[in-house]
């Protein structure tokens, strides 16, 4: 009873006021409203009072394409995905009660996929037998060769992994795609404005071409910068490099386009706080951030094995990498071999930032950003009501923490950047340790 006073303001005068932690009051806020709803029931409110979830209903696809921005501006990515084979999901026929974007095994895109995916593959165990037995049987093997091939084969690998990592999550990236044409229209309907995302088309079809001439420029320089990358190899690792990049230019769209919904998302907020009552649509607000939170979990999840693949490459290529070309300056000093290895290095490391920061900025604007707004509001201008929906409404950012997870493998933020360089660092110690240990034993020999 004295959690009831105290809530209400009628703790009597002379008694100390229980002090609640977090979880009691939340509780205690809980019990309140469900105990407030009852007696509007009871004195026969109308249900539309009550500030709960509507229930979903099912949208007209039409209506659904023409709010579909998203959809529409990053289409030449998706495109590019199927060309590639990829990711070969789908634009459903607009049929009610049946998603926009669809996956199926039987798809056309699938089996394009499948045909791109087997005549990529036989280049791929040419060049990789070709390169396998010249690291056999070759017998100047220098070490620098030597790491320039585990490299290339490692990297090679990455295309056997395709059908595994990316193919198999088709129906989950469907689902992400579809949560954004769902999330478009239901913020137009409850703001009356659309999202709009500025400069995403040009940005997205020129991501697309960026990607593949970043292929072919870093393939060529190791063409130019090695003397046994012959000119047909590189057709191996066009599609592959290329693919690294597409992700890449995958996850930054999708960042910036989180922190567009979040900003229109606020401002849509703020200007309902200054009209009347604003109690009713505050509660549709924060059932729109939560579906936005839910869709940056859900970009880990559709695509965890396609992305913790991509770490785990960088990371295991960047330490080989840097390994290599300080070890072959010490034995034998710079050459232009060096400057292929610390290509790739580089090369690796922009695409663990990108990522990372991305992720970090998205993060920071759908949560820290969307949260200062929210304390910055005067609640002593408004009516309890609207002052109970800014507080649920900062539980709800508290509860479901908009953070960029593979799935429960690993959070993407920018700590993953310093956590895989000191890995690195440790590594790298303990591999030059062994490389002078190695040099003073063949000296004192």
């Amino acid at each position: 009873m004295s959690f009831w006073a105290v809530s209400r303001g009628l703790t009597p005068q002379g008694k100390v006021a229980p002090m609640l932690n977090p979880n009691q009051r939340q509780f205690l806020e809980d019990e309140l409203r469900y105990r407030e709803k009852l007696k509007m029931l009871a004195g026969g409110n109308a249900i539309d009072d009550v500030y709960v979830r509507k229930p979903d209903t099912v949208d007209d696809p039409l209506e659904l394409d023409k709010h579909d921005s998203f959809y529409k501006t990053t289409k030449s990515l998706l495109v590019l995905f199927q060309i590639m084979g990829v990711m070969p999901i789908h634009r459903n026929p607009p049929v009610r009660n049946m998603p926009r974007t669809g996956y199926s095994w039987r798809s056309k895109q699938v089996m394009w996929a499948v045909f791109i995916y087997s005549c990529q593959t036989t280049v791929v165990v040419l060049v990789l037998r070709e390169r396998v037995k010249k690291f056999i049987t070759s017998p100047d093997k220098r070490f620098d060769e030597a790491i320039y091939n585990v490299i290339f084969i490692s990297l090679l690998f990455t295309n056997f992994l395709l059908p595994v990592a990316s193919w198999r999550h088709g129906h989950q990236v469907a689902i992400f795609k579809n949560m954004w044409t769902n999330y478009q229209y239901k913020f137009f309907k409850t703001t009356g404005s659309p999202i709009v995302f500025p400069n995403l088309y040009p940005l997205t079809y020129a991501l697309c071409v960026f990607s593949w001439l970043l292929s072919i420029a870093i393939n060529l320089s190791q063409y130019f910068l090695q003397p046994d990358f012959r000119l047909w190899y590189t057709f191996a690792y066009y599609p592959i490099i290329a693919m690294l990049n597409c992700f890449c230019s995958l996850w930054y769209i999708n960042c910036n386009a989180f922190g567009t919904a979040s900003h229109a998302l606020s401002d849509a907020l703020q200007a309902t706080i200054k009209g009347e009552k604003p109690a009713q649509k505050l509660t549709e607000y924060r059932h729109l951030w939560v579906d936005l939170s839910h869709m940056m979990q859900q970009l880990g999840r559709a695509y965890s094995n396609m992305y913790g693949m991509y770490c785990l490459v960088i990371f295991f290529t960047s330490i080989i990498a840097t390994y290599g070309s300080i070890s072959e300056i010490i034995d034998h000093g710079a050459t232009y071999k060096e400057v292929g290895l610390f290509v790739i290095v580089f090369y690796c490391m922009c695409l663990l930032y990108i990522i990372c920061n991305e992720a970090h900025y998205a993060s920071h604007k759908v949560g820290m950003e969307f949260q200062t707004k929210l304390l910055n509001i005067n609640l002593t201008a408004v009516d309890t009501a609207t002052q109970k929906e800014v507080d649920m409404l900062l539980v709800a950012i508290n509860k479901n923490p908009p953070i960029m997870n593979l799935d429960g493998y690993a959070n993407i933020n920018r700590e993953l950047i310093t956590t895989n360089i000191s890995f690195m660092a440790t590594y790298l110690v303990v591999l030059l340790q062994f490389k002078i240990t190695e040099q003073r034993r063949s000296q004192t020999a």
